[in-house]
């Protein structure tokens, strides 16, 4: 809400949208108003976006051209984008982006484990040309507000219109496999390992 500044009736993309931190994103971007347009990795994501959390749609990039779906889904262009995952998809989203645009890039996901960095900065002029804002931020740069967005979330639960699912994995021997399958986008939700006895 502090960095991109959805406003009501804007459109706020959301990559990385059916894990933890996307999916809250995007039910808070509706929350506010806005149009909210998640990008994850397989249909059954899309479903549980559009279907459960309903989002205004949402794109598989395994499947979809992503630049053809984003001008689908978002006629009148992207007014906030929420960067989960960066490369290609990122790449996708800038061009279709308002001009005055705000992005927060809280994830990079799809470079994190490259032997080889792709080449960028890759689209910097389209932020002269539409006077594109673009913040990156960590958790823990808000910590003093933790129990405001706490007290926040828990009305929002409580009133049902913010959801969340756990993935959860049992036994610790299969944290490992399970931090890997997070990165790889297997989970649905928030990826956690159970202690079992």
């Amino acid at each position: 809400l502090d960095i991109g500044r959805p406003r009501d009736g804007e459109t706020v993309v959301v990559s990385g949208a059916a894990g933890a931190v996307g999916s809250l994103v995007g039910q808070i971007a509706r929350i506010t108003g806005c149009r909210a347009i998640g990008i994850t990795g397989t249909d059954a994501k899309v479903s549980y976006l559009t279907d459960e959390l309903s989002f205004d749609g949402a794109i598989n990039y395994r499947t979809q051209d992503v630049s053809a779906a984003l001008s689908e889904s978002c006629p009148d262009g992207i007014d906030v984008y929420f960067d989960n995952v960066g490369g290609e998809i990122s790449d996708s989203v800038l061009q279709q982006m308002n001009e005055g645009g705000r992005i927060s890039v809280c994830g990079q996901i799809s470079q994190y484990n490259l032997a080889d960095p792709e080449t960028g900065p890759r689209l910097t002029w389209l932020f002269i040309v539409k006077r594109l804002m673009m913040r990156g931020f960590l958790v823990f740069d808000h910590s003093h507000r933790y129990i405001e967005a706490l007290r926040e979330m828990a009305t929002w639960l409580a009133d049902g219109r913010l959801q969340y699912r756990e993935d959860v994995i049992d036994g610790l021997e299969n944290a490992p496999a399970a931090f890997i399958g997070m990165l790889q986008g297997d989970n649905t939700g928030k990826r956690l390992v159970r202690l079992t006895s």
